[in-house]
């Protein structure tokens, strides 16, 4: 896939993201006034997805399995169906993050005006579409730029920044990977562990609460807020690994059961 398809894909991708917008915020809208139960159940299906996405990441990369499969499939590919397949499937993810975001949007707005509703969620539907794919292009395009700046440079210390920018962009994508599958899980797990608590599950928010406070407790009154924060974000963590590794054996088990069922 050739440099000058990545911006026209995200450009795909962002507008598949606002058609995902333009079917949520009328859906969420109409469970907020009917149901509103189901935008914490909505939240708390979303949260599992994003728990289920950060621990496939992991367990993919520590037991190493299924990337030569998919150099292979990717090979036998052409590049323009290749690139409608990425497409699609960032869109299909889109949808879960949107939904998420727009959920958390609406739970915000104090306003019981429909009008006011609509018209917030619409602003900040464009608003994050058009900050997060700009940023994601701009992250894509780190590279080129740095190629450019390195070869057609005026000055020696643009040119010198300019291979620093190549050399460090690798590990740019490799950090926001670990950052990115690490947020996945806390915000997945911490969205699951609330939604529970609305729905008159406790534990094991309570317990979560309980652990970070002993533990703020015991440190200086600088720090208390700090270890309160790291301590309840790894519980949330933690829980969200656990939760995202089942739905992960889930999806194993269900074709393994399949399997089975057509031998019998």
């Amino acid at each position: 896939m050739t440099a000058a398809r990545e911006l026209p894909m995200i450009g795909k991708i962002a507008l598949g993201s606002l058609r995902n917008k333009a079917v949520l915020i009328p859906v969420l809208l109409a469970l907020d006034y009917f149901f509103p139960l189901g935008i914490t159940a909505l939240l708390m299906i979303g949260g599992m997805y994003l728990c289920f996405e950060g621990a496939e990441k992991i367990w993919h990369k520590l037991l190493h399995q299924g990337a030569s499969h998919e150099d292979d499939v990717h090979a036998e590919k052409d590049p323009t169906a290749l690139e409608e397949a990425r497409v699609a499937g960032a869109i299909k993810t889109d949808l879960i993050l949107s939904a998420e975001i727009m959920t958390l949007a609406l739970s915000m707005i104090e306003s019981t005006s429909v009008w006011t509703e609509l018209f917030t969620l619409v602003l900040v539907g464009i608003m994050i579409t058009a900050l997060v794919y700009g940023v994601v292009a701009v992250i894509v395009k780190l590279d080129d730029i740095g190629v450019l700046m390195a070869r057609r440079g005026r000055l020696g210390a643009t040119r010198t920044l300019g291979r620093l920018v190549v050399r460090a962009v690798p590990k740019l994508l490799l950090a926001l990977t670990i950052v990115g599958a690490a947020a996945m899980l806390w915000v997945g797990g911490s969205i699951f562990i609330h939604g529970l608590h609305e729905l008159g599950v406790h534990q094991p928010s309570d317990w979560i609460s309980k652990m970070a406070s002993d533990l703020s407790a015991s440190v200086s009154a600088s720090l208390e807020a700090a270890v309160n924060w790291l301590a309840m974000a790894t519980a949330d963590g933690l829980f969200g690994l656990a939760l995202g590794s089942l739905v992960l054996c889930a999806t194993f088990a269900r074709p393994i059961w399949r399997a089975a069922g057509r031998e019998i």
